[in-house]
């Protein structure tokens, strides 16, 4: 018993530090999904009476806006995912090895982190629109007779760009450290025994930054699932993603309790998604699948 009282109290203490920065954290996400899920079985209701009832459920799981922002926000979440962190790769490995003027590069790289996302929305849009810079140079050339409609394309290619645009020097800075930290020693071995260029990433650096592969794909996959702005901007207009539907449902209806029920379903997509693709990566590297 007095063997586990100093380790008792290291436990205690290191509770203790913790909570004036992780107990507010916890106490806010914690309310707020509280209420979203309280509200969308019909609680906190602003419009009416209050009570438990599954009727705001039973309207938008019944309804086909519902099942399209669903697969629409799924899509573009795990392109922006898988695509932001296979680029950003190359480039990690690149900036391992300190080279003159790599420090300006990289810092060049992460640059976007700086602009917010709707100015680089509302830039890109400036670009593709019908009269924009791409559509008057193409004209310009000689390469085409009228402007091409890029905007708002309905394939979500647009908002793809701008998620990766975003993405990938977050998913940069997170696999950078990780891809640092192997050893050269390693893949000099890998070398001597004769392995080539994509034997030595998807046998050796691959699972050593796996860890950080999958903190990349979880963070850049429920950052795109739950966009607003470049979805507003830029994306389809026959098509709304979980949080444009979201907000249609409560600004246009007036129903909290429907908006909250796309939350709730938001947040089950995001958490789905970013745990299926933790389990692929973690499965893909145990059973050599890459």
């Amino acid at each position: 018993m007095e063997a586990r009282n100093p380790a008792s109290r290291r436990r205690m203490l290191l509770i203790m530090l913790l909570l004036p920065g992780i107990g507010p954290i916890v106490l806010l996400v914690g309310s707020v999904l509280a209420m979203a899920v309280a509200q969308s079985v019909g609680y906190f209701n602003f419009s009416g009476a209050s009570g438990f009832s599954l009727e705001f459920w039973a309207k938008q799981t019944a309804s086909p806006i519902l099942g399209s922002s669903v697969v629409y926000s799924l899509r573009i979440a795990f392109a922006s995912a898988l695509l932001s962190t296979a680029l950003a790769y190359p480039v990690a490995l690149w900036l391992r090895t300190p080279f003159p003027g790599s420090a300006s590069v990289s810092a060049l790289f992460r640059a976007p982190l700086l602009v917010p996302g709707l100015v680089a929305a509302f830039l890109f849009v400036n670009v593709i629109s019908f009269h924009g810079f791409l559509n008057e140079a193409l004209i310009g050339l000689g390469l085409i007779d009228k402007p091409l409609r890029m905007q708002n394309d309905r394939y979500g290619l647009g908002v793809i760009f701008l998620q990766v645009w975003k993405n990938m020097p977050f998913a940069l800075l997170l696999l950078s450290s990780s891809v640092r930290a192997i050893h050269g020693d390693l893949l000099d071995a890998a070398r001597d025994l004769g392995a080539g260029t994509f034997s030595r990433f998807f046998k050796v650096i691959l699972p050593l930054t796996l860890p950080a592969l999958q903190a990349a794909l979880c963070l850049v996959f429920i950052g795109a699932a739950g966009d607003y702005s470049f979805q507003v901007i830029a994306g389809p207009t026959g098509v709304s993603s979980l949080a444009q539907h979201m907000y249609t449902v409560q600004h246009e209806f007036g129903s909290w309790n429907e908006a909250a029920v796309v939350a709730v379903i938001l947040m089950i997509v995001a958490l789905t998604g970013s745990f299926l693709l933790v389990a692929i990566s973690k499965l893909a590297i145990a059973r050599r699948w890459l």
